[in-house]
């Protein structure tokens, strides 16, 4: 998932310390030196137009932390872990704030942050000092060849991969006119690219519309697009996706015909409008989490916020799998540090012979104590990172909505996300 902006007044610096204590984990000192300990950052956001998406990603980072502890820990240590925010793209000084707490605290591993377009403010604070970032949920696709000293990783496959499959989905669905609307960001002129030249390959016509982040009023647009007479509408966005769909809705538009991604899939079921979604698709990378997995992250997020999670998962397998990762990566080092996971996160994503696959940390701990190479396979898939620290094994799940505003899996696609 990539920039994005939200104005915010003086009350955010309060939110975020208010959020800093709540989310802050602190742990008795231990006789240990720092490089046996994994001490894990989170940076994610707590505020701003992708707030939505920090339930289930504090619910999975208390988790991975419990079940990790709860296995014996690294290297015989308990994981430290602290959450903060990441604010937004008009609020890109929070997110330098948490950059320079993680430091200030000696972090090994930032998860975070969510939006590409925040990552990309702090991404050279973090890697430069040699400290691992991993994200769970960014989706831009240069950040493959960041700059990043090789410290950079994500669990969430780039845009190649969801653009052709949304793409792929609209032409299967016989769609033949196509109106792009998306976010003039990095996030949506990244998507719209790949999907309109997949669409054009297939042998649509495809107009784009492209308009301000955090647009308001979506008025002539909509006129411009109904016109048009499309057969389709693909909406890159976030949440100003809750002003373009009435505004669809007014002009008699079938709201069948949307088909929605990862920035604005999410549960319509309390807005006026949501009956118009029914029919319409959306897309969002990973698999859709087991029933036993959101049990887990429903009692977890209780346990530690006081707060009913809901039915928003999104990103928390990744979110769970990028501390699992790092914590095996630390475990097979021998060593706690930024520079030592770097080392052994892609081989321990790897499958090869004589390698045994496991699928928890528990596993791993045991299977490296016994002598064993290990490959992890996650709960969002079997990762593999490639020499970007890309997950070129990845899933796309496709969903369908209905007429209480809400959706369920149509299928999963398993695909490439590099190429």
């Amino acid at each position: 998932m990539s920039a994005f902006s939200t104005k915010k007044g003086l009350g955010i610096v309060a939110a975020v310390a208010a959020s800093a204590l709540a989310f802050g984990v602190a742990l008795p000192a231990q006789a240990a030196s720092d490089d046996q300990i994994l001490k894990i950052q989170g940076i994610i956001p707590l505020t701003g137009s992708l707030s939505f998406l920090s339930p289930p990603e504090i619910a999975a980072l208390h988790l991975a932390q419990d079940d990790i502890n709860a296995a014996g820990g690294v290297l015989g240590n308990k994981v430290q872990l602290t959450i903060s925010d990441s604010g937004d793209g008009d609020t890109l000084s929070i997110a330098d704030q948490s950059a320079t707490k993680a430091l200030a605290s000696k972090a090994d591993v930032v998860v975070g942050a969510a939006a590409s377009g925040v990552t990309r403010s702090i991404i050279n604070k973090i890697t430069g000092a040699k400290v691992l970032e991993i994200s769970m949920s960014n989706t831009a696709p240069d950040l493959s060849t960041w700059k990043d000293g090789g410290y950079y990783f994500r669990t969430a496959p780039s845009d190649l991969l969801q653009g052709r499959i949304l793409a792929n989905q609209i032409l299967q669905d016989g769609r033949k006119n196509v109106a792009i609307v998306y976010a003039d960001n990095s996030y949506g002129n990244g998507l719209k690219g790949v999907t309109s030249g997949i669409l054009t390959k297939g042998g649509a016509t495809v107009t784009s519309y492209a308009f301000t982040e955090n647009e308001t009023n979506f008025a002539s647009i909509v006129d411009k697009v109904v016109a048009a007479k499309p057969d389709a509408v693909a909406l890159i966005s976030y949440d100003e996706s809750k002003k373009a769909l009435p505004a669809f809705q007014a002009k008699g538009f079938d709201g069948s015909k949307f088909y929605l991604v990862d920035g604005n899939l999410f549960d319509y079921s309390k807005e006026a409008f949501a009956s118009y979604l029914n029919g319409s698709k959306g897309t969002t990378p990973g698999k859709d989490a087991s029933a036993s997995f959101k049990s887990r992250l429903a009692a977890s997020y209780k346990k530690y916020t006081g707060k009913v999670l809901g039915n928003n998962f999104s990103y928390g397998a990744e979110t769970y799998d990028a501390v699992v990762l790092t914590a095996i990566a630390a475990q097979a080092a021998g060593k706690a540090t930024g520079e030592a996971i770097k080392g052994q996160l892609t081989n321990i994503s790897l499958a090869g012979s004589g390698k045994t696959t496991v699928t928890s940390f528990a596993a791993a701990l045991k299977a490296i104590k016994a002598g064993k190479k290990v490959n992890y396979d996650g709960l969002s898939g079997p990762i593999e990172f490639d020499s970007n620290g890309d997950p070129t094994g990845a899933y796309i799940g496709i969903y369908k909505y209905d007429a209480t505003g809400n959706f369920s899996l149509v299928r999963t696609v398993a695909g490439n996300s590099t190429k």
